[in-house]
């Protein structure tokens, strides 16, 4: 099952052993830092990062993909997988995630609902998948707006995929709020929060799939300070 994953994040250099870690596309950006500083607390372990939506991922490991650690974009996954006996340890919120509209184009975002109804075309994570594209969804139906601009809609596999559709096609995407925080998205300026009251907060779920020892080391980081530091760094909040 590891040979058909199409994206690793991974450290090149000795190490005792490794776990894989399936984590939610929203967190592209955050990881490869929590990982560095993983390492510099415990060297001998590489951490591989598979980066999917968390719908994807999900049904990848109920078809026995032998990840260690799946750290998921809501709290759904995770819990229908430790109703199916499949987690080795309860769901437990590690971050809490927000979104944003982006746009390279000169086009004014501070209101949430003009900004989209005049937009010709918005980039969105896939709902049925991805958590933070049903947040967008939920956004704009308690905006009122929805029906409005539904066949405006395009699709992105997963949220870290709504950046390069909103760069070379759509009008306006919306986007986690930690992309924007990536230091290839320096050089545009124009993005704006979704307004809170528009969407639940973004519950983001962990689980280890294992009680290895590393798998355990690895999961208990993620709720260090350290750890908690790095995340706000990229727009979650706790």
């Amino acid at each position: 099952m590891r040979k058909l994953i199409l994206i690793f994040i991974s450290f090149m250099f000795s190490y005792a052993s490794e776990i894989y870690v399936a984590a939610a596309a929203n967190t592209t950006y955050a990881m490869p830092e929590i990982i560095k500083k993983f390492n510099q607390k415990y060297p001998d372990v590489k951490v591989n990062v598979i980066l999917a939506s968390s719908g994807k991922l999900t049904a990848q490991i109920m078809h026995g993909a032998e990840y260690d650690v799946f750290m998921s974009a809501n709290m759904k996954y995770p819990e229908f997988l430790y109703k199916k006996g499949i987690a080795k340890s309860k769901p437990k919120i590690y971050a809490k995630g927000a979104i944003a509209l982006f746009s390279i184009k000169n086009i004014k975002l501070d209101n949430f609902k003009k900004a989209l109804l005049n937009a010709k075309s918005i980039a969105i994570a896939n709902p049925k998948t991805a958590p933070y594209g049903r947040a967008a969804v939920e956004a704009m139906k308690n905006a009122g707006i929805y029906g409005n601009v539904k066949n405006r809609l395009i699709f992105a596999e997963t949220v870290s995929a709504v950046i390069p559709y909103t760069v070379n096609s759509a009008d306006i995407g919306i986007v986690a709020k930690s992309s924007l925080f990536s230091p290839k998205m320096k050089k545009y300026k124009n993005f704006a929060d979704v307004p809170k009251s528009l969407y639940k907060p973004i519950n983001q779920g962990i689980i280890m799939l294992n009680n290895k020892k590393d798998t355990v080391k690895f999961y208990n980081y993620i709720f260090s300070d350290d750890a908690k530091e790095v995340f706000k760094k990229y727009g979650y909040i706790f």
